[in-house]
């Protein structure tokens, strides 16, 4: 059994018209959210033990308020492939994760985490900023996940219901 945490970057800010989308930051709901999604992630005991991330400013920002906050030991891997990827870019890049990783997350952006959840779980559920997706996958390798694979999600977390 593994498990896939998928969060979506906390809330960016568009004050910057100058900034390219890839280099906007987070606004103040986003520096708000993000810090207490880590802390659910400590009380939780859900702690990856891998972060795969986008590169862009507004998820890496995220994920590095979590690490803070949570206290997260582990390994975070950044890739411009994760940037609005959709999720056979995100399956490819698991398919690669060693398997003495049992928990990762991966931070990114919509649609393709909403999509990703829905294709794993069959549950088509609202994916707002800094929404957090705990799926549990009945796989003992990470190369064997796929479509096929049906994952259930034990829950999904959203901010503004915290």
């Amino acid at each position: 059994m593994k498990t896939l945490l998928i969060l979506r970057h906390a809330k960016s800010s568009s004050k910057e018209p100058e900034l390219s989308d890839h280099d906007r930051p987070l606004n103040r709901r986003g520096q708000h959210d993000a810090p207490r999604m880590g802390q659910l992630l400590s009380q939780m005991s859900l702690l990856p033990d891998l972060i795969l991330c986008s590169t862009a400013a507004r998820a890496r920002a995220t994920a590095e308020s979590i690490i803070k906050i949570s206290g997260f030991p582990g390994d975070i891997r950044y890739s411009p492939d994760f940037y609005l990827a959709a999720p056979s870019t995100w399956i490819d890049a698991i398919h690669q994760i060693e398997d003495e990783h049992d928990r990762i997350m991966i931070v990114g952006h919509n649609p393709g985490l909403e999509t990703m959840v829905q294709q794993l779980t069959g549950h088509d559920e609202p994916f707002p900023t800094a929404a957090l997706a705990q799926v549990e996958l009945p796989i003992g390798s990470w190369q064997e996940l796929g479509w096929k694979t049906s994952g259930e999600l034990v829950n999904i977390w959203r901010p503004k219901e915290l």
